[in-house]
């Protein structure tokens, strides 16, 4: 079951001549974007997750699901190789923070698109980190917020995650201690072990005991991790997948405030939100925690099966159609 080759339709690009990053740096960035049903007088945000590009992230604009009337945008996040990146920039900063991506993204939509408001952002993931990060920076910009297995605070348990990843990519033969790249190299033997490592966290045990992947079309579960895994994985850019795990590891809506308030920054929040889910829901002034009942672990919330998938269509459809002003945190 190979996997399908980059799909780059309908994606165009925004170019930010001299955008200044949290780290003290001006520098010319372009966003990569794709707008959808863009004559609807209504517009839904959705930045793409860790491993996600434009044309992967679910949309819910299919017709008659819960967007299909909505101008719906997807944003490529700085350092996802789509838009400006370590991959493609050669000058590109070293670090990056979610500060960066909702300041470019609100560059994009303001001075770009002309969109002065938003009906919601909505994210999966690292998407759903984003969206919290949109309610405490814009909170008068949008009225809902949908972050969809994503939390405002990176646990310390998702920390030590990442370090095995990171640490299997970084300390392979190939990599070279990051000299791989000057010397033209991919280190793909790092690669392969950065997807590796990483599967079994996406996935329930359950999930694995049930042999969903069969129901993906894969003979087994070795079938499984070098398909789905360490050949999605060996796809990507090195430095990208680092610079944007660092970035996940110090996500925290604390660091939009001066004084790095967690808990304020999330009472801060005024359009209506989301086991790191339930903790959030307690500080969030107009909150609705809804869990979604699936043995997929991670990967219910970026449509890994039609089940969660629709589960999460007739979600969203309640909270757009019915109510006035607020945010759904979909848990797993």
């Amino acid at each position: 079951m190979p996997m399908p080759e980059y799909d780059g339709t309908g994606i165009e690009y925004y170019v930010i001549p001299s955008f200044q990053f949290t780290a003290h740096i001006t520098h010319s960035v372009r966003i990569a974007y794709r707008s959808l049903n863009s004559s609807s007088p209504r517009t839904v945000l959705i930045p793409t997750c860790y491993g996600g590009r434009i044309n992967t992230t679910l949309t819910f604009t299919s017709p008659n699901q819960s967007l299909s009337s909505y101008r719906v945008v997807v944003v490529a996040m700085l350092g996802n190789g789509e838009s400006s990146s370590p991959s493609n920039d050669p000058d590109f900063p070293t670090e990056l923070d979610y500060r960066d991506q909702i300041n470019a993204q609100y560059s994009l939509l303001t001075e770009h698109l002309g969109i002065r408001e938003l009906e919601a952002v909505i994210g999966f993931s690292m998407g759903g980190q984003q969206t919290y990060y949109w309610g405490c920076m814009h909170p008068n910009f949008l009225k809902y917020l949908v972050p969809t297995c994503g939390s405002a605070k990176t646990s310390l348990h998702n920390y030590a995650f990442l370090e095995g990843p990171k640490a299997a990519l970084t300390n392979s033969v190939d990599y070279e201690d990051g000299a791989c790249r000057a010397k033209g190299r991919k280190p793909t033997r790092g690669l392969r072990a950065f997807g590796r490592t990483y599967c079994a966290w996406a996935l329930s045990a359950t999930w694995f005991r049930e042999r969903k992947f069969e129901t993906m079309g894969f003979h087994d579960v070795e079938d499984f991790i070098k398909t789905r895994w360490e050949d999605s994985f060996e796809s990507w850019d090195a430095e990208d997948l680092l610079i944007l795990a660092r970035m996940w590891q110090a996500g925290d809506v604390g660091r939009t405030r001066e004084d790095g308030d967690y808990l304020k920054a999330l009472e801060s929040i005024k359009a209506k939100v989301p086991e790191d889910s339930e903790t959030e829901v307690k500080h969030l002034k107009n909150a609705e925690l809804a869990v979604i009942e699936t043995v997929w672990g991670h990967m219910a919330g970026g449509g890994a099966n039609d089940e969660d998938t629709k589960w999460m269509n007739g979600k969203i459809a309640g909270l757009l159609g019915v109510l006035n002003v607020g945010k759904l945190s979909l848990s797993h």
